[in-house]
């Protein structure tokens, strides 16, 4: 990491910069934790910071479930196609997308890959915090929230 971004968006001291990139590629994932963390801190403020970082940290480092991950509300029934779960941002913009996605091997209910494009999401997917967790590659999730009806 040259520390553009750093020197950038950031209020860092030159030193903790220039720390941050003597640590090369060995460091490159703390680099981007503490730039996601002082960008985030400068938009929204420190709690805001904070709170984002210990849901990046028990979702990327745990693979927990947190509430502050995006989420969508659906009413299962019989069960639902995975691609009307997709109504966040990140997911699939097309059914086509979500195919591909699938074929790939880059699209997970709850933490499992999907190999089948027609399977239906039904309320056996259910997990034991009340939710289904869907992924994206291995960045972008969301929770579904079954809703009765």
């Amino acid at each position: 990491m040259s520390g553009r971004f750093l020197k950038l968006f950031t209020d860092l001291p030159l030193d903790r910069i220039g720390q941050l990139v003597a640590a090369g590629d060995a460091g490159i994932n703390e680099a981007k934790k503490v730039l996601a963390n002082e960008v985030t801190a400068l938009a929204h403020g420190a709690g805001a910071a904070a709170e984002a970082a210990e849901t990046a940290r028990r979702v990327f480092e745990e693979g927990a479930l947190d509430d502050n991950l995006p989420s969508v509300d659906i009413a299962l029934g019989d069960g639902v196609p995975r691609s009307s779960c997709s109504s966040r941002p990140g997911s699939p913009a097309s059914n086509g997308e979500a195919r591909r996605l699938i074929a790939g091997g880059g699209a997970y209910l709850n933490n499992v890959a999907i190999e089948n494009g027609d399977r239906l999401v039904t309320a056996a997917d259910i997990g034991g915090q009340g939710v289904i967790k869907l992924s994206k590659g291995k960045k972008h999730h969301a929770l579904v929230r079954p809703q009765a009806g």
